[in-house]
């Protein structure tokens, strides 16, 4: 039997026998994440049903409980049951239900297998609800009783035990650093050129997504040329690189808050001015707008995105670059997380226009893309792997219309889901980091 199908047979076997004091814990858990402005949210669904038309999974399967605002309504019809008087009292006619077995069961299925937490409901909600926030809460609310499920819990807990969410050994990323430089030296033919590491003093920490180090060494590589052509003084961490967080997605501000807080150690162990953050939807929306709020700090430092960098680069002329190296037409996916809830808009747009002969937008683009159905932690679920990628028809379709042969993004979870979906919709595309379009632009 294998770890996985274990894991996943003891999660099943724990929500079916799951008892009171789990519930309390729940239900308590719930209450304090609220704070007055969205206990009030709770109660201001107008029930429209406008927030269908924003919402991948609804447009792409017209079932009920992919529509926003039935989402909502699990938590809200809780919420009612356990602090209202009047529901209480009369359940049916409030529309409230306990927070049964059952009520879990859906809880589990909706909330975590139908959601990305993308946002795009919210910005189109005629009543200004918050709709991600509120779901993400109860996802916390059953993370703090364990029901997680199994593969976005792995993904935490790998992180929070190696440091890493691939758990990559330290060994492993310092030989991994050595072979890529070896290979920067080679193409820039200098052999002062480097991938600095542990070096304290520097202007910038840069970190990355695990998944570069083990599947996607040439994001790297292209970070580490776009330094040394701009003459940058930077370094990694050898013990705290991870840009990533999944406890964003699984609810559990703690653990968040631990994976976050990691960064800023190093940071001022090393004596740096800036954090940098790679391309990473989710990781830059942890790093520089939750993690203060997990973590109650007021950062002493300036966390920015990769790409304002690079983009500083360019302005500043510290970076020549030759679009005729980049001559296939290129299209950009904006993340959710970085563009939607980040507010990293145009940088990106500014470097591969400067970067490539032909880019085409998306239609909606910017704040009103449609997510590609990667985040909230999708990847890590395989038990709902068919809905996500039946969810991405409607990025599928998007990408076809523009007739580009490179879809960039800046965001390595979106990359994951943009190659299944170039796979199974037969889309004949290439999928890369706005920094890999960069590097092959860059004139040295």
């Amino acid at each position: 039997m294998s770890s996985q199908k274990e894991k996943n047979e003891r999660y099943e076997q724990r929500v079916k026998n799951i008892g009171g004091p789990e519930h309390d814990k729940i239900l308590d858990e719930f209450k304090n994440s609220l704070h007055s402005e969205f206990a009030a949210y709770l109660n201001t669904c107008a029930h429209c049903g406008l927030c269908a038309d924003s919402c991948h999974y609804y447009l792409t399967s017209e079932e009920t409980e992919n529509i926003p605002a039935y989402k909502l309504s699990l938590v809200t019809k809780v919420f009612k049951h356990s602090y209202d008087p009047f529901a209480k009292k009369a359940p049916r006619l409030f529309g409230a239900r306990s927070l049964d077995k059952k009520m879990i069961n859906e809880w589990i299925d909706v909330l975590f297998g139908r959601c990305t937490l993308c946002g795009r409901c919210a910005i189109n909600c005629t009543m200004g609800i918050n709709i991600p926030y509120l779901i993400r809460a109860a996802r916390g609310a059953l993370a703090s009783a364990g029901l997680v499920p199994p593969g976005l819990q792995s993904t935490v807990d790998t992180a929070l035990d190696k440091g890493n969410n691939m758990g990559i050994s330290k060994e492993d990323w310092l030989e991994t650093i050595e072979w890529l430089e070896d290979e920067l030296k080679e193409e820039t033919g200098d052999k002062q050129a480097g991938l600095p590491i542990d070096r304290k003093g520097m202007r910038l920490l840069y970190t990355i997504n695990p998944r570069e180090a083990m599947f996607f060494p040439l994001s790297i590589s292209a970070v580490g040329k776009i330094f040394y052509a701009a003459g940058e003084k930077w370094t990694f961490s050898s013990e705290n690189f991870d840009v990533t967080n999944y406890g964003l997605y699984s609810g559990d501000d703690n653990a968040a808050g631990i994976m976050s807080g990691r960064l800023i150690k190093a940071l001022h162990e090393l004596r740096c001015i800036e954090l940098i953050l790679a391309e990473c939807g989710h990781g830059y929306n942890s790093n520089r707008w939750e993690a203060p709020e997990w973590l109650k700090v007021k950062y002493d430092f300036k966390v920015r995105s990769i790409l304002e960098v690079i983009y500083q680069y360019i302005k500043e002329g510290r970076i020549k670059l030759n679009p005729e190296l980049n001559k296939e037409r290129v299209t950009l996916h904006d993340p959710c997380n970085l563009v939607r809830l980040g507010g990293i808009i145009e940088y990106q747009r500014y470097i591969l226009k400067k970067s490539v002969q032909d880019f085409v937008e998306m239609f909606p683009n910017r704040d009103k893309n449609f997510c590609c159905g990667g985040g909230g932690g999708q990847l890590a679920m395989t038990r709902f792997a068919e809905r996500r990628i039946k969810a991405g028809k409607l990025k599928a379709e998007q990408i076809k219309k523009t007739g580009a042969k490179i879809v960039a993004t800046p965001c390595h979870n979106c990359i994951d889901q943009l190659m299944e979906l170039n796979k199974h919709y037969k889309l004949g595309v290439q999928i890369k980091t706005v920094s890999e379009i960069v590097a092959d632009a860059v004139v040295l």
